[in-house]
């Protein structure tokens, strides 16, 4: 959208709507019914449609469909059970995709931010969606613009729409200037009349630029695609060679041509590997959900499972929101300096507030009576200046902010400050100008009357939130507006490493790299600005950190928009919640440990499942071709080609315990290893060793105990099983690799998979329905032979590959560690 359509000077509101009381309800009501609402569709969450379409059409299913008519129409049903594959791929997926969009949906009604419109005289908070054309909606710091409009009243107003333009200044705002969807205030108030609604709107339009809002990419998704678009294109040459071999080498009839073909393909496909990846993310979205923390992008909770540094915010993060007034400590006495008129100067700046932050409200509490003093001119806070202030007719310039940047810091007042503040508690202070707040000049000569000393509780369980940070190799940086010896003595009493050096970020490098290097060797930085808090996730991301920003107020929006991951606390400004991917409703740091814990055990277990599915594509496609090599070599050299082992039925109980059944069940499990890039790499690492050994170790067996074109029903059987014994016994033993470390439930997995195994070939049933033949000592034999070497193999390629890679390897887990580890 061009910049010139930014710009565009709005005009005032129409004759119909009264500014100061807004529509009326009959207005309200045939705007609506007209449709000139803001019902723009939520896009944290699909529709129940979308969800249907995405888990049925899929080019896994496709595949799958059409081998599953090819099958049938050679009129073996049973070969064609893997067709229960695409029912069961479906249906879990559209089960756990609806819940995980219930459970978005109502933590997103709570989230939502509130807009407060004038109605009948009256304001009032209403949903977004709700807002209707011609709105006069009102507006304060921390506000995000829900609609275009145009500004019908403004004092000081400023507004931020870098998340819109990239200019990072706020832009000051005057009655009828306009106003974009997507930005938010930064300081002042006004209302504006809502001129544009829905898909109209600015924000809207960019919403269908991906670009602009998806900041978090899955490189669990994208590698998982890449893979099923090579092994879409092995399958052609595949099915190609087979079906020659089978019908014009081999000399089979066209059934039998078509049901060893689609042997042969079947196994190519990770039918669950898609079904597993939207599993484990839907799952974790309904666990996080479980603890009031609400994903608006689902990738986010692979983006937190990779995150080494964590940024916070003091106040609301480390400390609880609330505040309490401590102490009133006079600095001067006479001349305007006794206590009845700092009181009254306190009690009138409280109350003249109309959007009070934390401390004042704590100030409110505190001098709750009206000394009837006449506002002149007001200075709203911003993060930028460190300060606010009213002045009051015939009763002085006051202003209240950091005493670090009101008063000289060699002065002994800025210096008690200082001895106040490193004991952890916030420090502001009152003063008073000699010019006129809302002047240029202001704050001018600033005369000391008082320090507001503001108590702030360190939240109970931000110490064991930090402690597990440290114990699993995620840094903490504590970036904070606050005093730069306050914040320390807040970190230095949660044991933060190098809370006792904070750095004041007025002293900080502007230069990145020299900036990198102080992030590198300090933990906690005190009077840092809004552009320094993006400037710090910028060097720290420069130097390979994937950063987690977290923040409530509106000077955290910035960094929040551009660190990896951006974490926002329910009670926060609706511009942070708004930017964020993850929103804790709880306003509890404590929940993060278990946001990271869900994002590892959900990665983790995406790749676990990833090398069982790729080794058994690896090893079909290997057999494939191997067993179509051989029937050319056949022709070529005149010896007696060999068909494929396998029958459908066979790849698919080859699937059910040493895949289906386990992948499952470890595509849920706990597991607490700090995700690593190179997903696609690593995995390939594992499955194609793995899937060699297999294919070969399967064709060696079936080419030793093959008995030629002449044999009998019984010893075609007997080949086949005596392969699908080989196949069986490496392929548990990759599970059985996959699993580790050991803990007792994975002891019990693999118990259970042989178990069921050893069922299928020992009952008579099972064996004559699966056409199982293991009485032949002499090919069984051989089976447990090659199976065996093919172990070996598959376990001395795991060890080599860890000692070339560096990758620690263990067979049993650890003990658990109590901060939410699970030993896995």
């Amino acid at each position: 959208m061009a910049n010139d359509e930014i710009d565009t000077v709005g005009t005032l509101p129409p004759t119909d709507v009264d500014v100061r009381t807004g529509l009326t309800s009959e207005q309200v009501a045939r705007r609506r019914a007209e449709g000139r609402t803001n019902d723009v569709p939520s896009r944290a969450s699909r529709s129940v449609r979308d969800i249907v379409r995405a888990n049925v059409f899929t080019r896994i299913n496709a595949i799958l469909g059409v081998l599953l008519l090819i099958v049938l129409s050679t009129g073996s049903v049973v070969d064609g059970m893997f067709g229960l594959l695409i029912i069961a791929n479906s249906a879990i997926g559209i089960i756990q995709e609806t819940r995980a969009k219930r459970t978005l949906d109502q933590l997103a009604i709570v989230s939502q931010s509130q807009p407060v419109v004038r109605r009948d005289g009256t304001a009032t908070a209403v949903a977004p969606s709700e807002v209707v054309i011609d709105e006069i909606i009102e507006l304060g710091a921390g506000d995000q613009i829900v609609v275009d409009g145009t500004v019908v009243e403004g004092e000081l107003l400023e507004i931020d729409e870098s998340l819109l333009t990239g200019e990072a200044d706020p832009v000051h705002k005057q009655p009828g200037d306009a106003v974009l969807s997507g930005s938010f205030v930064v300081s002042g108030s006004g209302a504006y009349r809502a001129t544009k609604v829905g898909k109209d709107a600015y924000a809207a339009k960019l919403a269908e630029e991906a670009s602009k809002f998806t900041l978090v990419h899955s490189e669990l998704r994208s590698g998982v695609d890449k893979i099923l678009k090579v092994i879409t294109y092995m399958m052609v040459p595949a099915g190609v060679l087979i079906i020659y071999n089978q019908l014009f080498v081999s000399e089979q009839n066209l059934g039998s041509a078509l049901n060893g073909m689609v042997a042969a393909l079947v196994p190519m496909v990770p039918e669950g590997l898609v079904l597993m990846t939207s599993l484990a993310f839907a799952v974790g979205v309904i666990r996080l959900g479980r603890r009031q923390c609400l994903v608006q992008e689902l990738p986010a909770i692979e983006g937190l499972a990779r995150v080494d540094v964590v940024c916070a915010d003091k106040t609301g993060t480390l400390t609880e929101n609330g505040m309490r007034l401590a102490e009133l400590r006079l600095l001067t006495t006479g001349a305007g300096g006794d206590e009845t008129r700092v009181r009254d100067a306190l009690a009138a700046m409280a109350g003249d507030d109309p959007r009070p932050n934390a401390s004042v409200q704590a100030i409110a509490e505190a001098f709750d009576h009206d000394p009837g003093w006449t506002a002149t001119g007001v200075a709203p806070f911003t993060s930028a200046k460190k300060w606010s202030g009213i002045s009051y007719d015939g009763n002085g310039n006051w202003v209240l902010g950091a005493p670090d940047v009101l008063l000289d810091p060699a002065s002994d007042d800025a210096r008690t400050a200082e001895e106040i503040g490193a004991g952890g508690l916030r420090v502001l202070l009152l003063g008073e100008g000699d010019v006129p707040v809302d002047a240029a000049a202001a704050p001018g000569r600033v005369t000391p009357r008082a320090l507001v000393v503001l108590e702030q509780r360190v939240r109970p369980d931000a110490a064991d939130t930090l402690a597990y940070f440290a114990e699993q190799k995620v840094e903490v940086k504590v970036i904070s507006g606050d005093n730069a010896v306050s914040v320390g003595a807040v970190a230095q009493s949660l044991g933060l490493p190098g809370g006792t050096r904070a750095v004041d970020a007025r002293d900080l490098p502007d230069e990145p790299d020299a900036l990198a290097d102080v992030l590198e060797d300090s933990t906690t930085f005190g009077r840092v600005r809004p552009d320094q808090k993006r400037a710090m996730v910028g060097a720290l991301q420069s130097r390979g950190h994937t950063v987690a920003m977290t923040g409530d107020g509106v000077n955290d929006v910035l960094a929040l928009k551009d660190a990896d991951i951006g974490v926002s606390m329910g009670s926060g400004s609706p511009a942070t919640r708004a930017v964020a991917q993850i929103v804790l409703l709880d306003n509890s740091f404590a929940t993060l440990p278990y946001v990271v814990g869900e994002g590892r055990r959900v990665i983790g277990n995406i790749e676990r499942v990833s090398n069982l599915f790729l080794t058994k594509t690896v090893y079909s496609v290997l057999l494939a071709l191997l067993v179509g090599l051989s029937g050319v070599a056949a022709q070529l050299f005149h010896f007696d080609p060999m068909p494929y082992p396998f029958l459908p039925r066979h790849v698919t109980i080859a699937a059910w315990f040493t895949i289906g059944i386990p992948a499952f069940i470890l595509s849920l499990a706990p597991n607490n290893e700090r995700a690593r890039t190179g997903f696609v790499p690593r995995v390939m690492r594992f499955a194609i060793p793995s899937g060699l050994v297999i294919g070969v170790a399967t064709f060696v067996a079936y080419a030793l105990v093959y008995a030629g074109p002449d044999q009998t029903e019984t010893q075609k059987i007997q080949a086949g099983t005596t392969a699908l014994i080989t196949l069986i016994m490496i392929a548990l033993w990759v599970l059985a690799i996959v699993a580790r470390p050991y803990v007792w439930w994975k002891i019990v997995l693999l118990a259970g998979s042989v178990a069921g195994y050893l069922v299928l070939f020992s009952v008579p049933f099972c064996r004559e329905f699966f056409k199982l033949d293991p009485s032949n000592v002499a090919a069984t034999t051989t089976a447990f032979v090659c199976g065996g070497v093919g172990i070996v193999l598959v376990e001395v390629g795991w060890w080599v590959s860890g000692r070339l890679h560096g990758e620690k390897r263990r067979l049993f887990s650890l003990p658990e560690s109590p901060a939410g580890s699970d030993g896995s």
